[in-house]
């Protein structure tokens, strides 16, 4: 069963085309879509289990540069 992800990201200001861009070299990173509102990027990440999600987000994701704040939504179904 593969483990999904939606991932919300707030970028420093003007910043999300490198963001994007990192993003794209993490393999577990599926689609990534710019948005207009409080958050600039909206990421599908996909796992083999609970602990590889939490550790790509924490690791990888969350620690990337201007990388402000993030918001994880777990899909259930």
């Amino acid at each position: 069963m593969v483990n999904i992800a939606f991932v919300l990201i707030n970028t420093d200001m003007g910043s999300e085309a490198e963001v994007s861009k990192a993003l794209e070299e993490i393999g577990e990173v599926k689609d990534i879509y710019g948005v207009y509102g409080v958050y600039d990027l909206v990421v599908r990440v996909e796992a083999e289990s609970m602990q590889q999600l939490k550790d790509i987000i924490s690791s990888k994701i969350r620690r990337l540069k201007s990388v402000r704040s993030t918001l994880t939504m777990i899909v259930v179904e």
